[in-house]
């Protein structure tokens, strides 16, 4: 009960203050993820679903061979996150950071390109990490965090697009299952 009163708490503050900063493009080689193309293809072969409110749908959570993947529909944008370890992806991160949160935007079955945002990440122990999306293209938005504690890290990522801001909030459980 108390992560989640941290968890509104903070959301609160980071509403009051608006701060969003706009997100830098970063050139990925052929070896890194190629974000874009592999995100983007995966959530535009699914077909749209008409005739239903799925404003604030929350798709769910799941777990397979080291990503975590969580999807969920807010204010008719749909939202796909996967939090990974750098060094599965062959990726390292220059101020050691350990884990790389990954997020798409999709909108009527296409890419939300333009969004600026920010990623929180709570630990068990309620230290705090704030970092920006960054635009790598297509729809495709990330940040890269240090997760070094097991247990629940709640997730909480603040964006604005050009139809106003929004606000998801997840938990992922990291370590010994």
């Amino acid at each position: 009960m108390k992560k989640v009163k941290v968890m509104k708490k903070t959301v609160m503050m980071l509403v009051f203050c608006g701060v969003f900063v706009v997100g830098s493009a970063m050139a990925m080689d052929n070896k890194s993820s190629d974000h874009a193309q592999h995100e983007t293809q995966a959530t535009m072969d699914r077909p749209k679903m008409g005739g239903m409110d799925h404003s604030q749908m929350d798709h769910g959570s799941s777990q397979e061979g080291g990503t975590f993947k969580h999807a969920v529909m807010v204010d008719g944008i749909h939202a796909e996150f996967q939090i990974m370890e750098l060094a599965s992806m062959n990726m390292s991160d220059p101020e050691g950071r350990t884990h790389h949160v990954m997020v798409s935007f999709m909108k009527d079955g296409q890419p939300v390109a333009q969004v600026v945002g920010k990623v929180k990440l709570i630990a068990p122990s309620g230290k705090e990490q704030i970092g920006d999306l960054k635009d790598f293209g297509s729809g495709v938005f990330a940040a890269n965090f240090t997760i070094d504690e097991h247990g629940q890290w709640g997730v909480i990522c603040l964006f604005k697009d050009m139809g106003g801001k929004h606000t998801v909030k997840f938990w992922y459980k990291h370590g010994a299952m």
